[in-house]
């Protein structure tokens, strides 16, 4: 891979030469003849694919002298009393996307999906998106207040709120505009740019169903919640009751420690499964209601819009949808030869059920290899093993979720939505590897 600053890792290795199909057979049924033919056959090929190193280890200074750091003492302990990446990582950051909001404070900041490993995302390179800036809030005098439809409205401080019972729990969150730039004829060039509005985090705080139980919610009239931020746009978001109580939080951590002021610090709203909107941060009012409040962020903003130019609204469920991060838009392969594709797929209905990856633009689908923990409403990564030998390749994958839906293609998705909308796409993503190694996004259908 080459060395450009959003550019990912990928790996050299001569594992999993085997199909899957190969693999079950054998253990069903054993090794004949015919099996132990084809596993000479996928053994000789991989080894001819693998990349020999070109010096060798007595050639090497690197391997034959000591470097300085071997031959030296180290840094003292807490030199930084909060931890910072090593310099050479320096070049992995959160980006912005000159001229896709009008100012610094409504703006957005892009994960750098290719550069990361896993399912959680550093909480220094969680996606931002802000309405009007990011606040510092002083946890002393900040309060949650939970009113409307209850027996009895309550004020909570933050130190009420942490003597609480309290859950710790992985989970994604995406941006409902998340990928929305590939709806028409704009291929941005890099996986951070189409699809870094999204995140995962371990949050922890108290399930919002406790927090209504102890407030008495009136179960026969209530249908939603209102969730209300303190920032300065005040940004109001309708909750459905239901994925309310199911396993909706009022999170003050993340990542084992407190939130960051970015991500909502002191307090914010974690709705599994649902638009990164509705995680309304900076929390400050839970009011609940018998019907939805229809609030400027839910009437003018995050409605789909249709083919027959009617508005799609709370459409909040983000649906099963998967990308290849490496490699991707932006990087470039240097050497011919084996390469671990590696990914991410991840569904707001459920689990990842089974991923599937395509190298000629979706004619063939051969399984990936799904790395656990297989958690509900988390990002889940993929492996998938790929020899390649200079030819122009077409790379996609697709998943299918608990609930039996695939994500579909990009010509399905605007058979039933057009081209008008901005949110909620989860087409599949489609990267060019040409014969020259460059990777590039491109649209298909």
């Amino acid at each position: 891979m080459g060395t450009e600053a959003d550019q990912g890792h990928l790996q050299l290795a001569p594992e999993s030469f085997l199909s899957t199909d190969l693999i079950n057979e054998i253990q069903r049924e054993g090794i004949d003849s015919g099996r132990r033919t084809l596993i000479r056959g996928a053994i000789a090929a991989a080894t001819a694919a693998i990349a020999v190193p070109s010096v060798r280890a007595a050639d090497d200074p690197d391997i034959v002298n000591l470097p300085s750091w071997t031959r030296s003492l180290g840094k003292p302990v807490v030199a930084n009393p909060y931890g910072q990446p090593s310099p050479f990582e320096a070049n992995i950051v959160r980006r912005q996307s000159p001229g896709l909001t009008r100012t610094d404070q409504s703006s957005v900041s892009f994960t750098p999906l290719q550069n990361l490993f896993g399912m959680i995302t550093p909480s220094g390179l969680h996606f931002e998106r802000h309405h009007q800036g990011w606040v510092d809030i002083d946890p002393r005098r900040h309060r949650l207040m939970i009113n409307g439809l209850v027996k009895t409205p309550l004020v909570f401080t933050m130190e009420e709120l942490l003597r609480m019972p309290s859950v710790s729990r992985i989970h994604f969150l995406e941006c409902g505009a998340n990928t929305g730039l590939e709806w028409g004829n704009v291929a941005v060039p890099t996986v951070q740019y189409t699809h870094g509005m999204l995140s995962a985090s371990e949050f922890t705080g108290v399930p919002v169903s406790l927090l209504l139980e102890r407030a008495g919610i009136d179960r026969q009239r209530a249908k939603v919640l209102l969730a209300e931020g303190a920032d300065g746009s005040s940004m109001t978001r309708t909750i459905n009751l239901e994925n309310a109580l199911d396993d909706a939080l009022v999170a003050y951590g993340q990542n084992g420690e407190m939130l960051r002021p970015e991500n909502g610090y002191p307090l914010r709203l974690v709705v599994p499964g649902v638009q990164g909107v509705s995680w309304v941060k900076w929390l400050r009012r839970l009011e609940v209601g018998d019907e939805p409040w229809a609030t400027k962020d839910e009437a003018a903003h995050y409605v789909d819009m249709m083919p027959d130019g009617t508005h799609r609204q709370y459409t909040s469920i983000q649906e099963a949808k998967s990308v290849i991060t490496a490699p991707s838009g932006g990087q470039k392969l240097l050497k011919h030869g084996y390469y671990s594709v590696t990914g991410l797929a991840w569904s707001g209905r459920g689990t990842v059920e089974k991923v599937e990856v395509s190298v000629d633009g979706g004619r063939n689908w051969r399984p990936a290899r799904v790395e656990g923990p297989v958690l509900p409403k988390a990002l889940t990564r993929f492996q998938y093993d790929w020899v390649w030998q200079g030819e122009e390749t077409l790379l996609q994958s697709r998943v299918t979720d608990s609930t039996g839906y695939a994500q579909p293609s990009r010509a399905e998705l605007i058979g039933v939505r057009g081209t008008r909308s901005i949110y909620h796409n989860n087409a599949i993503q489609t990267w060019r590897v040409g014969s020259d190694g460059e990777v590039h996004n491109v649209q298909l259908g």
